[in-house]
């Protein structure tokens, strides 16, 4: 038996999907504790969303200085994940360091749907091009793939 199954209830009875679930989750339990989430179907970023975005934020970390406690700084791809998100959002959250400072609150991508996660991939594009990067195979690979599924 796999480790995940996902059913889509649409316009089926709902007491036949409901046997099978319990089906599955019954011989489940036999191996341990089973997780079982309902939630609405495509609402969430896709794995091969998540996918796009490392390639172009590793480019961009390695091209890219950014000013960063008031010098010029080469960042992480995380770090650039964090700038670029509070871009596209329009939003920042700050919190007081527990010894002083400030710490900024990332916005959470896997907390983000597929047409935001589809405009901050946008947004890293533009970005990255206004600053003259230039995209690694990876990177325009998965570009065009997600141009051609966007079309």
């Amino acid at each position: 038996m796999s480790n995940e199954r996902t059913f889509i209830v649409e316009g089926q009875s709902l007491r036949s999907v409901m046997l099978q679930v319990w089906n599955i989750v019954s011989q489940g339990v036999a191996a341990g504790p089973v997780e079982v989430v309902a939630r609405r179907p495509g609402k969430r970023r896709s794995l091969s969303q998540n996918a796009k975005l490392w390639p172009m934020l590793t480019d961009i970390a390695r091209q890219v200085q950014w000013p960063v406690d008031g010098a010029m700084q080469e960042l992480a791809p995380e770090d650039w994940k964090d700038i670029l998100t509070a871009g596209v959002r329009k939003e920042q959250r700050v919190a007081q360091g527990i010894e002083g400072g400030f710490v900024m609150l990332g916005s959470r991508t896997s907390k983000m749907r597929k047409e935001e996660f589809a405009e901050l991939i946008e947004f890293i594009y533009w970005f990255g091009s206004e600053r003259g990067v230039q995209w690694g195979e990876p990177a325009l690979r998965t570009y065009e793939q997600y141009r051609e599924a966007a079309a």
